[in-house]
């Protein structure tokens, strides 16, 4: 039996602490443990509601628009505007947040997650004349090929010309990306932590300049996705079938919905799909978050909207700084894998042609979608979504129409903001008494794929999802790794090895 431990795993709230105990060449348990004390809701406590959009954008740099959309709807909730925003400020909020999600999603794949896939030392017998390739050859002659290596050693399967393609293709999409969060900053007003959205709807005001930039940067993304992004996901698919079978999870997905459609309805569906794709209404009052694993007081498990953030470190039995969201009770996966499932089930027409496409190239059963090659094709699949959308909502905009209404601040009120970020179900829930903050609660993505295990013994999405994985080498193991990331948590920066006694046997450093 060998422990390892990888601390950190680098994630959008700080740091993740992984333990596996692997036995007979599988992994037999599993432990999530977020290590950094985020605290922001303890920051709000007696601030002016609206500091609520400014704060809580500072949870992340990495998806601060995500964070300003779920805190400006739980404001528009408890300020009363909710149904009073005009369109184009309904559609330039869809624009803020799914140019953010699209780049967002490209940078997930290429940045985080394929090197996984791609052997970048195949660089290093490159005799073309791709100006990236060439420099990065010249980097290997001296050894000098950070932040790419030191790395695992996976079992690299591409064939050294297709290994180099996809290497240009990390490049290339450096320059995509940034294309992306220029379109943010051209009606959100900067990046990151955007100043354009408001209680009521956004500051800027739509124009035919700033459309038709929108506009050209939209084709570029939309051409990459289509080009690039989508059949590289499908090769690494194709080459490595068997993640499309590994890191299962826990087999209930649940999303908020998103993207809301001015008079009609979200381009993500909200609700709760199985394994066989049967799809189960939302309640939101069935969320709760359950402490028994977590370093805060012991409480009966909450609501958000009645939750507190009592720090209580070192706390017998636990083992993270993450909460353990549960939906009546049951342990859910949020992410792109399950607002694509649960919009397939909801019969969206988009969505289903885009799957049935996907799986029909891969030669595959919708069941496989519930793996690590899986989440990696719906967070495709999501991004082509969104740029197509992106496109219409853009040429539904309407230059000297209102953008915002007006609103006035509540002494006593609640409120509840829901979307979906790149990284799956977000909400904010607040609580406002004279005037002021009074109660403010972020369930975040990761806290719901990451959490640890509740009062009933159950093991988080993610835990679940490495449960069982076939593991070859303990001292190189690269498949926990790729189970990992395809929940999107971010870059690993270290990791430890210790034997079940706790000696450390290796430390090395992973790109």
């Amino acid at each position: 039996m060998a422990r390892i431990v990888i601390d950190p795993v680098t994630r959008i709230e700080g740091h993740l602490k992984l333990e596996v105990v692997v036995e007979g060449g599988e992994v037999k348990e599993a432990r999530s443990s977020g290590m950094l004390f985020r605290g922001i809701e303890n920051i709000l406590r007696g601030r002016d509601p609206r500091d609520a959009l400014v704060i809580t954008q500072r949870i992340c740099g990495v998806c601060p628009q995500s964070h300003g959309i779920a805190a400006v709807r739980c404001l528009d909730d408890a300020f009363g505007v909710s149904d009073k925003i005009p369109a184009n400020g309904i559609l330039m909020r869809n624009l803020i947040q799914g140019a953010h999600d699209v780049q967002d999603h490209i940078l997930h794949f290429y940045h985080l997650a394929a090197l996984d896939y791609i052997d970048v030392t195949a660089v290093a017998s490159y005799e073309g004349r791709d100006p990236v390739l060439c420099s990065l050859k010249d980097f290997a002659a001296r050894g000098e090929l950070g932040p790419f290596v030191p790395r695992y050693e996976g079992d690299y399967r591409f064939p050294a010309q297709t290994n180099r393609e996809l290497v240009a293709h990390y490049a290339q999409a450096l320059e995509i990306r940034r294309k992306g969060q220029e379109m943010v900053a051209l009606l959100g007003g900067k990046v990151p932590h955007s100043v354009g959205v408001i209680p009521g709807g956004v500051t800027e005001q739509p124009t035919v300049d700033k459309i038709a930039s929108f506009l050209w940067r939209l084709r570029e993304l939309q051409s990459f996705i289509d080009n690039v992004y989508l059949p590289d996901v499908l090769a690494v698919a194709r080459t490595y079938p068997d993640y499309l079978e590994i890191g299962r999870g826990c087999g209930l997905l649940l999303s908020y919905g998103a993207y809301p459609e001015p008079g009609g309805e979200t381009l993500f569906a909200a609700g709760l799909v199985d394994r066989n794709l049967v799809l189960e209404p939302l309640d939101v009052k069935k969320i709760v978050e359950d402490v028994s694993s977590s370093w805060y007081e012991q409480e009966a498990a909450r609501y958000p909207g009645d939750g507190e953030t009592k720090p209580q470190p070192g706390k017998a039995g636990a083992y993270s700084w993450l909460k353990a969201p549960r939906y009546a009770g049951r342990v859910c996966e949020v992410g792109p894998l399950a607002h694509i499932a649960v919009s397939y089930a909801a019969g969206r027409t988009r969505v289903k042609e885009l799957v049935d496409w996907a799986l029909r190239e891969l030669g595959a059963g919708a069941d496989r979608l519930f793996s690590v090659a899986g989440r990696h094709l719906a967070r495709a699949l999501a991004t082509k979504l969104i740029a197509e959308a992106l496109e219409r909502w853009l040429l539904q905009l309407e230059p000297g129409r209102p953008a915002a209404a007006e609103y006035l601040l509540p002494r006593q009120a609640s409120g509840m903001g829901l979307t979906e970020a790149a990284r799956g179900a977000l909400g904010h829930w607040i609580r406002i008494e004279d005037y002021k903050i009074a109660g403010y609660q972020c369930v975040v993505p990761t806290t719901w794929n990451g959490s640890p295990r509740d009062g009933q013994g159950q093991p988080g999405a993610l835990e679940q999802a490495l449960t069982g994985i076939p593991v070859k080498d303990p001292d190189n193991p690269f498949e926990v790794v790729r189970v990992v990331r395809s929940f999107d948590p971010c870059l690993a920066c270290a990791v430890h090895l210790l034997t079940p006694g706790g000696s450390r046997l290796s430390h090395l450093r992973v790109g």
